[in-house]
């Protein structure tokens, strides 16, 4: 069964709205928020460190999603695209998170 590995960011609001749209997709056997351990370069040493988010871009969300086959694959990857622009987030799909 294949795994798709999103990572979308912005609001959680918004980021749940998309989970919700691909649980709506026929077959669809998971949609699952996981735990993102990737380090997104706000360390100490980092430039940006102590400094305020004003951008208010919200987060970002590791989304795993399991598919039937490859074209219900496809079929998420379009739905996710086209949600997260219409809400002004960035997508990424990924191997690993």
């Amino acid at each position: 069964m294949p795994v798709l590995r999103v990572r979308l960011t912005g609001s959680e609001t918004d980021a749940n709205a998309v989970m919700s749209v691909v649980h709506g997709i026929e077959g669809i056997e998971r949609v699952e928020e996981v735990a993102d351990l990737m380090p997104h370069m706000d360390d100490d040493d980092s430039s940006s460190a102590g400094l305020v988010d004003d951008l208010g871009s919200g987060g970002v969300h590791a989304v795993e999603i399991e598919t039937p086959d490859r074209r219900s694959s496809e079929q998420v990857r379009e739905v996710i695209s086209r949600s997260a622009e219409a809400l002004g987030m960035a997508v990424e799909f990924v191997e690993e998170f």
